[in-house]
């Protein structure tokens, strides 16, 4: 869901976020100038109100969950704190946990986060593998979640299967293929085929259109597909000598110093504006991805945005939700997490906007929303997806994940994208803002 890898500033952030803890500890409440918003049920006189802290879009609120939650328990009402931007989510959170205090009853950690949380903030969360069967998630997502004395900080929601959405209008006008089968056929096994399909694409582009909306978008694609990342097994850091990571690196700057990127900044008004303006043909698209889409295209979107299989599989993102110990109504957020992630549950919240469940007991059930269906012309989205998912590579994270793949995207791909330095100059922009990450 909804990861929205942002300039790493983590020093900057926890300044700020420090700065201004009195008034952010006195309780959890929205803050608008970091891109938050109330987004839940609304609260009730004489009811408890759980608070949840969520980034991004993660559908709770989308699919009705929360409606239905407070319906079938009406001594509850439900309150959403969302921070769009996770550079901003994260250290904020960090600060309340780490204070003890202000954390929401529920909070999300992104899967980039999850290794810290894990290694550096366990005591701070209720032990949730205590109270629910385990088995029904996937065993590698539990295994992010859980320390190596078993304790399970939080419950897996969604994973982030790749596919690659794209305007089949657009691709029309450039005089390219637009049959998602055969389309895929194109670049399958290799993100450099990618690549150059936008550069045909270029060729005939559309007027004001461009075939990707940023060479960040690719490098966390391509990545998502290496088994090397920016850990080891062991946790060691190991980012300047990935070949997973170079050779990602290698894909986006193919795309950066070319002319098929909108040059857009993920998860900034800008992008969001390149949705809905038409901007660009062709987005990497992990499950998550398709509910922002359908929120940012708007009604223009419906039926000229198709979906194909990715050049490769893989994983972009994934989310979990804990319950800090913090937390005033524990027993009441702990209720609300096992439901939030039931197999059930996941299933509706894929139904409205094809997040992909952490539940494979749900896989047989599947079938997302018509109205998703038909707004993505009709593509087979639980195929595409599940067949990614069945062959994603296993991935080692780290507890610095989220910064480094930052400094590498909002840093160093940047410089070369937007600012016009040379791919050495981006990665040495990157390795600098690493090394300030990691304290070297």
């Amino acid at each position: 869901m909804r990861t929205s890898t942002r300039r790493s500033r983590r020093l900057g952030a926890i300044a700020v976020v420090a700065a201004l803890a009195t008034g952010l500890l006195a309780g959890c409440s929205s803050d608008p100038d970091d891109g938050s918003s109330d987004n839940g049920s609304g609260s009730g006189k004489g009811k408890t109100t759980l608070t949840i802290g969520t980034f991004g879009v993660f559908g709770y609120k989308q699919a009705g969950l929360y409606d239905e939650y407070t319906k079938l328990h009406p001594e509850i009402s439900i309150k959403e704190n969302v921070t769009t931007r996770t550079d901003v989510y994260w250290p904020k959170t960090l600060t309340r946990l780490q204070a003890g205090a202000g954390t929401d009853d529920i909070q999300a950690i992104e899967v980039g986060n999850v290794t810290e949380a894990v290694q550096t903030q366990a005591d701070k969360f209720v032990d949730l593998g205590k109270e629910v069967d385990k088995s029904q998630f996937l065993d590698w997502k539990v295994s992010q979640a859980t320390t190596k004395d078993g304790k399970t900080i939080a419950l897996g929601t969604d994973i982030g299967p790749m596919a690659i959405c794209y305007r089949k209008d657009l691709f029309e006008k450039a005089g390219l293929e637009t049959d998602r089968v055969k389309l895929a056929a194109q670049w399958q096994g290799d993100w450099s085929k990618y690549v150059s399909v936008g550069k045909d694409y270029m060729k005939k582009a559309p007027s004001g259109t461009k075939f990707v909306d940023s060479a960040s978008s690719v490098y966390n694609a391509a990545l998502g597909g290496e088994s090397q990342r920016y850990y080891d097994k062991d946790g060691n850091v190991i980012w300047d000598k990935s070949k997973g990571v170079k050779k990602s690196w290698n894909t986006a700057m193919s795309v950066a110093t070319s002319d098929m990127s909108a040059k857009l900044k993920q998860f900034d008004p800008t992008w969001d504006q390149g949705f809905a303006k038409g901007s660009f043909a062709t987005v990497a698209c992990p499950a998550w991805m398709m509910g922002y889409i359908q929120e940012k295209s708007g009604d223009a979107g419906k039926g000229k945005w198709d979906v194909a299989a990715a050049p490769t599989a893989a994983n972009w993102g994934g989310s979990f939700i804990g319950v800090p110990t913090a937390g005033k109504h524990q027993k009441e957020a702990i209720a609300l997490a096992k439901w939030l992630t039931a197999p059930e549950q996941q299933a509706k919240v894929f139904a409205k906007q094809a997040s992909f469940p952490s539940t494979p007991s749900a896989y047989s059930t599947l079938k997302p929303a018509a109205a998703t269906t038909e707004y993505f012309s009709d593509a087979p989205i639980t195929q595409i997806f599940g067949d990614s998912a069945k062959t994603i590579p296993v991935q080692y994270f780290g507890t610095k994940d989220q910064p480094i793949g930052t400094a590498i995207t909002d840093v160093g791909i940047l410089q070369v994208e937007q600012k016009g330095k040379s791919p050495d100059q981006g990665w040495n922009a990157a390795k600098a803002e690493i090394k300030d990450v990691l304290g070297q």
